[in-house]
């Protein structure tokens, strides 16, 4: 890993551009972003809901961590990593096998989390959708 600490900033929106670095966080829409910690530029969000990932945040220290690990599978680098209070543990690679489970699982995990969150938003029509959030946040509108 090339990257071995992340220093959280929170933001309400994305920059236009991300620091090497630095992970945004942003409460108000359930995001953080930041570049691959491998240094291979890509950008990397991660939507925090109980089907995806969860932020705890250390006032006292300042300190930020993820849940569950960072497996860039998508991207070329195919890089793994946690952030624990801000430091970038190499998790190392994984077989093709074991990526293919943890993406089914995880299409099966958000699959069940959006149509639980759209059963509770039924009839709430003031209520904007996390994926309607996350793209105004995205484009900042």
């Amino acid at each position: 890993m090339k990257i071995r600490e992340l220093q959280p900033q929170f933001i309400k929106n994305l920059p236009e551009k991300l620091s090497e670095g630095v992970i945004y966080i942003s409460e108000e829409f359930a995001t953080a972003g930041h570049l691959c910690c491998c240094g291979c530029g890509s950008e990397i969000f991660t939507p925090f809901n109980k089907a995806q990932w969860q932020l705890t945040k250390n006032q006292k220290t300042g300190t930020v961590s993820l849940y569950p690990s960072i497996g860039n599978w998508k991207y070329p680098c195919q890089s793994h990593y946690w952030i624990d209070k801000n430091i970038v543990k190499d998790a190392g690679p994984l077989p093709d096998k074991i990526i293919k489970k943890i993406i089914k699982r995880d299409t099966d995990d958000k699959s069940k989390y959006i149509s639980e969150s759209n059963s509770q938003q039924n009839g709430q029509k003031d209520s904007l959708n996390y994926l309607t959030r996350f793209i105004r946040w995205l484009f900042k509108n």
